[in-house]
């Protein structure tokens, strides 16, 4: 991060935008110094948790399709760019970049250029390359109902589709209804352990949402540029909530029995911690004893449980735990 050009004034005037849900309503970008300083900070963030899903999916055994690359509503081009640089260009044609904003495609397609100079880059929704990922980013709270509905159209064409946004309650629901609507179409990779209908969907768990929660690299916490950067905006950069969603058309592997997801935060107790899980049975809280699982509870209380792992149950007790590692399923 330069701090030198960074225009203040603009990130100001982008994060009211967004935080008063007025971003949809027509181009927010300026200049082109307003996406050069967005793509420095705010887009940084939205990269982590990019980098956040993108490194679990091979764990996961799954690995992109061959073809085109479209980031639809790129903004400066983060979610591409942080695509590539975990999959790298050997077996992508093409990256697409699409947006509302002629201003915003430009700049995108240039630093994708830079990065990756023999990587072909198009401007549009697609060019003749066979349709492999699309790409979607935070732009469920700037759509209106007709284009949400073309974008899942757009979905449709494609072998597999990652699909990011805040860890939001409304975010989260957005999601859940992408998921049922495509569900039947594609196989699903992430987050969920299962395919039948979203959990979410029972009025029992209303209360609840599909968030977790990505870490930001260690430069965030010694101070320096990104310390200025989240005293003069306001915002904690240790907190980074997100909903998602990873789909694909291709078979994927199947989950082990038992497989579970925690969802959302941990309620610990002296004794035992209360969890939300997400497996095939359903979704609900369930508990973690002190005494039946020291090990499995000692890290939940750390905040260092893995959020994917085999569970054995007598009821709501979680009575065996065994954390799904880099072999993933």
């Amino acid at each position: 991060m330069n701090l030198d050009t960074i225009d203040w004034k603009a990130l100001e005037r982008l994060r009211s935008a967004f935080l008063n849900h007025t971003a949809g309503a027509a181009d927010y970008w300026m200049d082109e110094r307003d996406l050069a300083s967005y793509d420095q900070t705010f887009a940084q963030r939205i990269g982590w948790k990019w980098d956040h899903v993108l490194a679990e999916l091979p764990r996961l055994g799954w690995t992109p399709p061959p073809g085109g690359v479209l980031d639809w509503g790129c903004g400066s081009g983060i979610a591409g760019r942080a695509f590539l640089d975990h999959f790298g260009t050997q077996g992508i044609s093409e990256l697409c970049l699409y947006d509302r904003s002629p201003l915003a495609v430009q700049y995108a397609a240039r630093r994708a250029r830079e990065k990756y100079p023999g990587l072909e880059v198009t401007l549009g929704t697609g060019g003749t390359s066979p349709h492999g990922t699309l790409l979607v980013s935070h732009v469920l709270n700037e759509l209106a109902p007709e284009q949400a509905v073309r974008l899942l159209q757009i979905a449709s064409s494609f072998a597999a589709m990652i699909w990011i946004e805040p860890g939001t309650y409304e975010a989260s629901a957005a999601l859940v209804g992408v998921r049922e609507r495509l569900r039947t179409q594609f196989q699903i990779v992430a987050p969920c352990t299962h395919s039948g209908a979203c959990g979410l969907l029972d009025p029992a768990n209303a209360r609840h949402w599909c968030h977790h929660f990505a870490s930001p690299p260690p430069e965030v916490y010694t101070g320096g540029p990104w310390a200025k950067f989240a005293n003069l905006v306001g915002i904690d950069l240790s907190s980074l909530p997100l909903s998602y969603l990873v789909l694909d058309q291709r078979p994927a592997p199947a989950w082990p029995a038992g497989a579970t997801r925690l969802l959302g935060t941990p309620r610990v107790s002296k004794h035992e911690a209360l969890v939300f899980l997400c497996r095939a049975a359903g979704l609900g809280d369930c508990t973690v004893s002190k005494r039946a699982l020291p090990e499995a509870y000692r890290q939940i209380k750390k905040g260092r449980a893995p959020v994917l792992a085999r569970c054995a149950f007598e009821g709501n007790a979680v009575v065996g735990f065994e954390a799904l590692g880099q072999e993933g399923k």
